[in-house]
Order: structure tokens, then sequence, then C-alpha cells
């Protein structure tokens, strides 16, 4: 589990090949490694991996064939930036929102506009993926918590301030770059409650029997 809130950024160091799935070594010299282990959850770019090897600066995780078919890091090169962010403990402050490092899918950046010193970017999102993005809701792109300034159809539109794109790698964000999305997790299990196929699953009228709304 994840907040989104990213505390470094690492670059790829080097991606080897091993029988479909490949190996990632990100260096990050900015994150304190010394408290991890191997077997630790880091999210790269908002793709939850598992640290298998540290040194020098670094670390090592694997990437399956499912990962690299379903997010960015499949497209990643050496020498990529990428945000970084150790899993959360009882002690890290929500400082985002709840973020499971689950990749949903993939969107795109369509536009990027200067905002006062604010950079405005609007993308786009699957089309079966819109239904979760809701306005002033949040959403995880590349590893970051935002805040959706407006929907409409597959496109949104997000702000980036000046403190976040110093902090992550979003200030490279132009017109056709991919990044993963992950919905927020509350709209995925709100469906999944409110869904008439959902075995003793909530309903409109489970609600109003309990008294806790109005038919009109």
């Amino acid at each position: 589990m994840f907040t989104g809130i990213v505390q470094a950024t690492g670059i790829i160091d080097g991606i080897e090949s091993r029988g479909g799935d490949v190996r990632l070594r990100v260096r990050c010299p900015t994150m304190d490694l010394q408290g991890m282990a191997r077997g630790d959850s880091i999210s790269v770019n908002g793709v939850c991996l598992t640290a298998v090897a540290f040194g020098g600066a670094c670390f090592e995780a694997d990437v399956s064939r499912e990962t690299l078919g379903l997010t960015t890091l499949g497209q990643m090169r050496t020498g990529g930036r990428v945000n970084l962010e150790p899993a959360l403990t009882l002690a890290t402050p929500l400082g985002g929102h709840l973020v499971t490092g689950h990749v949903d899918g993939v969107g795109e950046v369509l536009e990027r506009a200067e905002e006062a010193r604010s950079l405005r970017f609007v993308l786009s999102v699957p089309a079966d993926l819109a239904r979760y993005v809701a306005r002033k809701g949040s959403v995880c792109i590349d590893g970051v918590s935002l805040t959706v300034n407006r929907i409409e159809g597959t496109r949104f539109e997000v702000n980036i301030v000046p403190h976040t794109l110093q902090a992550t790698n979003l200030d490279e964000w132009i017109p056709g770059r991919r990044v993963n999305l992950e919905v927020d997790i509350v709209a995925r299990y709100l469906e999944r409650l409110l869904g008439e196929d959902a075995p003793g699953g909530l309903t409109f009228d489970k609600l109003k029997e309990a008294g806790f709304a109005e038919r009109h």
C-alpha cells in the first residue's frame, strides 16, 4: 500500500532480460534504502514492485511479463527517470490517498499548458475506467496522487503545482506520453458493493429499508 506521495525520483540503471521477464536496476541516491530489506515493496512509476537486491544506492526488482504488458514499464529505457515511493507504514502520514500499486490501465497525455506557476495537463483514460474518475476525486498517475479538476467522457484534467513538478518526473510529460493509471480503490469497492450481481450486495432498496435513502 502507498499514498501517492513520491519520496524520490530514480534512474533506470539497467534492464536485464530474463526469459521473457526483466530485472530492473534502479539507482536512487536521494532515497534512504538503509532500512529496507529484500522482499520490501517499492512503487516505481505507480507499479508495486518487490525489491530483490540492494547495493550501491540501487535496488533491483523483477517485472513479470503481465506487468510489462499492462503498464508502461515495458517501454522503459536505461536512463529513464521514475517516481519512487516505499510502502507506507502505520506511522506514515496519508498525505495523498490509498494507492495499491496495482495499475488499472494506461492513459495518454493529450495536452500540456502553463497556468501561472503550475502546469495543466489533459489526459485520456481507457473507456472502461472513465466511470471511476470523478471531478475533485483522486487518481494516481505514474505513482503520483492527483486531484481531478474536470472530466468529460474519456478526457480528464489535472493541475501540477511547482513542488510536485520538482519532486517528480511529471515535468517531463509531453503530449503522446503514456502513463500508468490507478483509479481510487474506494470507487472500485463501491461499484462492487452496489452492483446488482454482487452476492449480498447493497442495493437502493436495502438502503431505503435501513433508512439511509428515500426514493423520489
